[in-house]
């Protein structure tokens, strides 16, 4: 049986040479690495909303104040809502991901951040992205991404325009001096 080397909690960087215009230039924290696939939120691309837009649509708190954007968590059920958050609290649907860092998918939790009730720290994405058995793997030995253990400070206080850059960063890697042409030695 051949090892296997979970990314769970890591990030994905993807690489100038990504193919898929969905993920050029993303960061995903992957919230689930197994046997059976992988499951991660992208980290850095807005959506076209913001959260007040949110609570506003969902009748949470009509005045909330922050004039932050969801985010596009990859082309995945669109539609869902998940949020990244601090682990000082659990709320309904809440699934520890690393010591310092959870998912909730339940509305509890939405009604508690619009209630300046929430966790500490907070990224509301819509939609995952999602890879079957086998496929996470073929794209990292493809080259088109990189592996990092996820920063906690990049998820949550970086500006979404410097993650991908500072999370390669962390490798000592400079994407911006990189090839967009892959290959093997």
């Amino acid at each position: 049986m051949t090892t296997f080397n979970s990314f769970k909690n890591h990030f994905l960087i993807a690489m100038p040479s990504i193919a898929d215009r969905r993920f050029s230039q993303s960061v995903t924290y992957l919230c689930e690495h197994n046997r059976g696939g992988a499951m991660g939120l992208i980290i850095n691309q807005p959506a076209p909303m913001s959260y007040s837009d949110l609570f506003h649509q969902l009748q949470l708190n009509t005045e909330y104040p922050d004039n932050s954007p969801l985010l596009v968590g990859g082309p995945v059920q669109k539609e869902r809502g998940f949020v990244l958050h601090s682990n000082e609290k659990q709320w309904e649907a809440t699934l520890p991901i690393s010591d310092e860092i959870s998912i909730t998918s339940s509305k509890d939790i939405l009604s508690d951040i619009a209630n300046h009730q929430g966790p500490e720290s907070v990224l509301i994405a819509l939609g995952y992205a999602g890879w079957d058995a086998g496929q996470l793997e073929a794209e990292i030995a493809q080259n088109s991404w990189l592996t990092v253990p996820a920063n906690k400070q990049i998820i949550f206080d970086a500006p979404l325009e410097t993650r991908w850059k500072s999370s390669a960063q962390v490798l000592g890697i400079d994407l911006h001096l990189m090839s967009s042409h892959a290959g093997h030695a």
